[in-house]
Order: C-alpha cells, then structure tokens, then sequence
C-alpha cells in the first residue's frame, strides 16, 4: 500500500512519456531581469509547457490535464482558467466533471475571481440540472464565510437564472437567526422580496416585513441593518413611509433610549417627508424640547443628532440647513 507521501510524489513533465514530443516555452524575462521571481521548479516547468501548449493551441486531454495542475500551482492565473474553457469546449467534456474540479480547487481559494467565474461558465451551460448544486455550494462557502460578496453574487445568479427561490426567504431566516447582525443576509432577504418571480413584489411583503424588521430591532435597537431594511421597505413610495408605522417603532425605542441614532435618523426621515409629530413622540422629547423651545421640532431633532452621532455632526448640520419649509 502506497503512503501518502508516495501518492502526492509528482513526477516532472520533462520525464511523463507524454510530454516527449513538446519543447517547453521558457518565460522571457529579458536578457537581464532586475528582480527575477524566485519560483518553485515545479511552478516553473509547469508554466514552461503551458506556454507551449498554449502557443500551439493545443486543445487535448493532455492540455487540458496541464491546466488543472498549474491551477493547483497558481488558481489566480486568469488565461490559464481562459484556456481550460477553450479545451473543454472543444472536447465538448462532460461539466458535471468540471464541477467536480471546481469544487476541489475551491478549497482555500473561496475569494479567488477566477474560480467564481468559471463556476458561473460551467453552471450557465449546464442550466437547471445544477440548481441545487450551485446553492449548497454557496450555502457551504457561506457558512465558512459568512460575507464572501463571491458566493452571494454567484447565489444571486444563480436564483435569477437557475431558479430555487422557493427556500430562499427561509434560508435568509436561518442565517439571521444565527446572526442577527449579519448585514449579507439582511441584504439578500431584501434582494428575495424584491426579486422572486413569486412572492408578489415588495408592496405585497411589506407587511409581514415591517413586523420581522420590527421584532429585530426591539431585540436589538443598536443593530443598524434591520433599520436600513425597513427603511428600504418604502422604497420609492414616501407616502405610504409617512402613513406607517414606522413612525410607532421609533417611539417605542426612543421611550427607553433617547440617544439612540438609528431611531432619531429615521425619526427625521418621516419628519422631512411631511410626518407630524404625536404627542407621545413631543413628550418622549420633552427635555429637549423645555430647554429649547424656539426650535422647529424637526430642527430639535437634528439638534440631537449632532450630539449623539458627532462624528457625523457636519452631514446632521447640511440635513437641518436643508429641510424643506413646510415640515414641522
């Protein structure tokens, strides 16, 4: 029985029975290079009958075995990924195989551009075969790596153009539920909701939206994406942000945290857009308010900002000079 050191033994290029006929094509560095890389022999003669093969156009199984081994060497070598594509459509192989690959090379390399978009090249013509497979893929990196904008882009390309939205608004739930603070999930909840072919569009969500945003920002009022999220939930319709109630989830944080920034932030939002301030809201304030009664209560609210949020005091300032007249 072999050990493992015996299996992962290579045996160079210049001594396979294969490669006799190729006449390696070393890198011209010039005549005299300043600085020369210092590569690995292995790196080095891997590269040299890449050269060759990929001079000649050689589109065969053998090249297209050279390319998987530089990969292995260097994943970031974008015209070798190139030229793997070329040979396996000229071989016309079979790309549940190179998946298979992908997957392998994968491992360690899950920021890497390359791989992610041959992924996408292989998925693409493979079509609705890999749904499944590209989104327990993306799941897997994900749960590794729980913002690799990769995975979520290939995700979000793979639902628009594969399918398999009907899990993915409870996938989005499970990963919040791990972590309420994830900002990705968040991000593609939004993207689910706004995009899914079946769940009725945004107006039609919002709703049941409000409430789940709702419910994660009284757990947690200093966790910014749920406000974002709801927010975002009014899109494009400033009447129907005016009439919710929205409005009622800044008041029940700011009755037990009168300093926090998000619910003053969406607070003045509602006021720049023609809300009226309640009186519950006025006596929530009424400190400020006593202290400085000369102001417009939009004004008292930016006021508060700039105290609260000083490092954004300057855009809290341009936000109070540039309120429309008529708000209150």
């Amino acid at each position: 029985m072999e050990s493992e050191d015996d299996e992962e033994t290579r045996v160079p290029l210049s001594e396979r029975e294969e490669w006799r006929d190729v006449q390696p094509l070393p890198q011209d560095d010039g005549s005299n290079p300043i600085v020369p890389i210092a590569y690995t022999e292995e790196f080095r003669e891997a590269m040299d009958y890449f050269r060759a093969v990929f001079h000649a156009d050689e589109r065969s199984p053998r090249a297209l075995d050279l390319t998987a081994e530089v990969i292995r060497l260097n994943a970031g070598n974008y015209t070798v990924w190139h030229f793997r594509r070329l040979i396996l459509e000229s071989l016309q192989n079979d790309l549940i195989e190179e998946l298979n690959f992908i997957d392998g090379v994968s491992v360690g390399n899950y920021k890497n551009y390359q791989m992610w978009h041959h992924r996408r090249w292989v998925a693409e013509r493979l079509g609705t075969v890999v749904t499944t497979s590209e989104l327990k893929f993306t799941e897997k990196v994900l749960s590794l790596d729980a913002k690799n904008y990769h995975a979520w882009s290939h995700r979000q390309w793979a639902l628009q153009a594969l399918g398999g939205w009907g899990d993915e608004l409870e996938f989005c739930r499970k990963l919040l539920e791990d972590d309420i603070f994830n900002n990705s999930a968040w991000n593609q909840r939004y993207f689910v909701i706004t995009k899914s072919p079946f769940l009725g569009g945004l107006q039609s969500m919002r709703d049941f939206e409000v409430s789940f945003c709702t419910e994660a920002i009284l757990k947690n009022p200093e966790n910014e994406s749920p406000w974002r999220y709801l927010r975002g939930l009014y899109k494009g319709d400033n009447e129907a942000f005016v009439e919710s109630p929205v409005s009622d989830v800044c008041i029940r944080v700011l009755e037990k945290k009168r300093d926090c920034v998000f619910a003053l932030s969406l607070l003045l939002d509602l006021l720049s857009y023609g809300f009226q301030p309640t009186p519950d809201l006025i006596e929530i304030l009424s400190t400020e308010t006593s202290s400085n009664s000369d102001l417009k209560f939009t004004n008292l609210v930016c006021s508060m900002l700039e105290k609260v949020d000083p490092i954004r005091g300057q855009y809290w300032i341009w936000r109070r000079d540039n309120l429309p007249s008529h708000v209150c």
